[in-house]
């Protein structure tokens, strides 16, 4: 953090200004237009009514709000309801699309992402200068490294100036229980002082669609920060009209998904499918985390061949495999829409394990369950995955892939893992998909002190 004698800055009056912004793009533009929601719209006292949440705001001193959120009620009485959206981008055919997963407050791999970006012409300073190009932003922007509030800045502004190119995904960190519990709300009390709103920082992530499905003639790619939603149903939202629209998740069906398509646990071996049946429940969301996690931003996926294709991460979520994975993506497609694949971050960890090894082997992009991962086990060391796993510059997406993007490396999780090089991918869209292409790019960071 900086020096003590510089702190509390006295600068948030911009970083309020920018929320106001940003505030006022979401109702004015996009998610204001009621001709882009499938089913309900929004509503301008309920998820639009900014200076109130649907958590309990605090009464505390500014030096007691991260406490208050950790150890208070969550649900305020006469509040908005918890209302998270799933959006659909349509492309035209060979628009480019970056993808970038969990800074966690890493400021210097951002800020260096965006210098090459600009150095290649695909933006001018914060505005995309390059036709058919959009930005993707898989979650996790703060807590765990020491520049989340100057991510959140950075990437609110590069949404303002993009509205309709630059999409910021809803991560598990992006929750108001979870930044007073990793660091981001103390971040902000330490580098502000009283004038930090937590409360407005938080409502903002309201504003975030949990899962964004982007395609082109029909192909799409779920796009997301954690794993599979079997409760929510996309069709209707996929075969919809226009270049963007919207809709809510409204009731998380996954009891009865799972009970009117017995087939999907068929073939499962093991425990998996007493455990599903005992683990899956309809309910309506109040909260990220209650009655139970939304699986777009909270679940995982299997590493290794041969695990379950259902198990249990024990205060985590659910991690699926690779038949679960596929039959889901098959049961959301239409005649019009197929879901080919996915595109998330999530699954890393602060200190090395064999998905840690698998990112850091695959130069950041990992790409689940292929051929060689029966001879590979849980013990392999990086030189050796490296190997045998996917590392080329630019590569094919198969049907049913599931992709990791790593996180940056200037945070807990680089100095874990001792690595210092950041990730991301630029998808290039054809009107086949098997022609579509993942170009990895990989940015050395200089880490901070």
């Amino acid at each position: 953090m900086p020096p003590r004698n510089l702190l509390p800055l006295s600068g948030y009056g911009e970083l309020d200004s920018v929320l106001n912004e940003f505030f006022e793009q979401c109702k004015a533009e996009s998610l204001g237009q009621t001709n882009r929601w499938v089913g309900a719209v929004p509503s301008v006292e309920g998820f639009f009514n900014t200076d109130s949440a649907y958590f309990l705001a605090p009464t505390s001193p500014a030096y007691d709000i991260a406490e208050h959120f950790i150890s208070r009620p969550r649900k305020a009485k006469s509040a908005p309801l918890f209302q998270p959206f799933a959006a659909r981008l349509q492309v035209d055919a060979g628009a480019e699309i970056f993808f970038h997963a969990d800074f966690h407050g890493d400021i210097r791999s951002l800020m260096s992402d965006l210098a090459w970006l600009n150095n290649e012409r695909y933006l001018n300073g914060f505005k995309i200068a390059k036709p058919q190009f959009h930005m993707v932003f898989l979650g996790d922007y703060a807590d765990r490294g020491r520049y989340g509030v100057e991510v959140f800045y950075t990437l609110l502004r590069l949404k303002l100036s993009n509205p309709g190119n630059v999409f910021l995904l809803r991560g598990n960190h992006e929750e108001i229980t979870i930044a007073a519990k990793y660091g981001f709300l103390s971040e902000g009390i330490l580098k502000y002082g009283a004038a930090f709103d937590a409360q407005k920082v938080a409502r903002a992530y309201d504003f975030f669609p949990v899962v964004l499905y982007v395609g082109t003639m029909g192909n799409f790619i779920q796009c997301h920060h954690g794993g599979m939603e079997p409760g929510f149903d996309p069709r209707v939202l996929l075969d919809s009209t226009g270049n963007l629209a919207f809709q809510f998740l409204g009731d998380l069906n996954q009891r009865s998904f799972l009970e009117a398509h017995p087939e999907w646990t068929l073939p499962w071996t093991g425990p998996s499918r007493s455990l599903v049946r005992k683990a899956l429940q309809d309910f309506r969301p109040q909260d990220p985390t209650s009655p139970s996690f939304i699986g777009f931003m909270w679940n995982d996926f299997s590493v290794l061949s041969g695990e379950p294709e259902f198990a249990i991460f024990p205060g985590r979520a659910f991690v699926y495999g690779p038949q679960a994975t596929r039959f889901l993506l098959q049961k959301a497609g239409t005649e019009r829409s197929t879901l080919q694949a996915i595109f998330r971050g999530h699954q890393q960890s602060p200190r090395p394990d064999p998905m840690m090894n698998r990112l850091l082997a695959s130069r950041g992009v990992f790409r689940h369950w292929q051929s060689a991962e029966s001879t590979l086990g849980p013990g392999s060391t990086i030189e050796e995955l490296s190997k045998r796993l996917e590392t080329a510059p630019t590569r094919a997406v198969p049907t049913g892939s599931v992709w990791t993007f790593n996180v940056a490396p200037d945070s807990v999780y680089g100095e874990g893992n001792h690595y210092s090089f950041d990730a991301f991918g630029i998808l290039t869209t054809a009107k086949d998909f098997a022609e579509w292409r993942l170009r990895v790019v990989n940015i050395e960071i200089q880490p901070g002190g």
